[in-house]
């Protein structure tokens, strides 16, 4: 499929949890996320990601190899669900794995997570460019998910932050790897760790975020980040590589961390997995997404789950 052929109308494939739309003016794919129910990163948004990932790189590959000038240059990762980017791993999913033993379902969907995002984050081997941009929320793997492009694009308002450790988990798909790119390894693990929040603006003092936008101006200030590196791409893209070479995301690295994310999971104290319920009840409110996860308490009580 060429890139003239979908041009600014959306990529036609059986995606229910995302849209993607091609801006041709911009050679930009756009890929917002809007989950059915709660917005964090369940397994069909995982599905989607991925599958849209594949035509994205299929694409810019052929673009690049033919050396069309029209090829996509850019890829935008956003929501549709407003105040949200995205709220981070299913928890709700988590749950459910946990209290039957399924290791082997918890560690694929971990690995497919790092597999979304090593992608994003080595812009697929290729000269080509991905942005993330935030408006509202991101939160654990949203944040996660954030940082793996190679631009950051925040609203002042928009808010980040690692609540795992608030429930005896940690952030492991990626967060410490990611953050060490943009700030101190010693930085990056206090803020994985202190459960706190940090605003688009502070985010962006520190180094973490890349662009700043006054808060419902996201979408304008990437359109015109897009529109003052044309005819320039090539340095750019080039910089990006060099950054990458100077501190490169290792998958092997990534995949030893998501082996102890799940061996930290699997062995979670029924505390802190009703703790997880109760963030889980807490989405469901607002959102809605089903059947709650049933989790017991430590005399085999049955207790309703929540979600993250």
């Amino acid at each position: 499929m060429s890139i003239n052929a979908i041009n600014a109308r959306p990529v036609h494939h059986a995606y229910t949890q995302i849209d993607v739309r091609v801006e041709k003016a911009e050679r930009a794919v756009w890929v917002r996320m809007q989950p059915q129910g709660r917005p964090c990163m369940t397994p069909r948004l995982l599905d989607d990601l991925s599958a849209a990932q594949r035509v994205i790189h299929g694409l810019a590959k052929a673009g690049c190899d033919a050396h069309d000038p029209e090829r996509p240059l850019y890829q935008v990762l956003t929501s549709a669900t407003p105040g949200v980017f995205c709220l981070g791993g299913d928890l709700a999913h988590f749950l459910t794995l946990m209290e039957r033993g399924d290791r082997a379902t918890l560690y694929s969907y971990a690995e497919r997570c790092i597999d979304v995002l090593h992608r994003s984050a080595t812009a697929y081997d290729l000269p080509f460019t991905t942005i993330a941009l935030v408006q509202g929320q991101a939160l654990g793997g949203g944040f996660e998910a954030a940082l793996s492009n190679s631009v950051l694009v925040a609203e002042e308002g928009a808010s980040f932050g690692f609540p795992e450790t608030l429930f005896g988990m940690f952030p492991g798909m990626g967060a410490l790897s990611l953050l060490s790119r943009r700030v101190s390894p010693g930085l990056a693990k206090r803020m994985a760790s202190s459960g706190r929040m940090y605003s688009g603006r502070e985010l962006y003092d520190m180094g973490v975020v890349d662009v700043l936008a006054r808060d419902g101006e996201g979408e304008r200030v990437v359109h015109d980040y897009i529109a003052e590196r044309r005819n320039r791409e090539s340095g750019f893209h080039a910089l990006e590589r060099a950054a990458e070479r100077l501190h490169p995301l290792s998958y092997d690295e990534l995949v030893d961390v998501v082996g102890l994310w799940v061996d930290t999971a699997m062995a979670l104290s029924m505390r802190n997995r009703r703790l997880m319920g109760y963030l889980v009840a807490a989405q469901e409110k607002r959102w809605g997404a089903g059947t709650l996860p049933q989790v017991a308490d430590e005399k085999g009580l049955l207790v309703a789950g929540a979600g993250a």
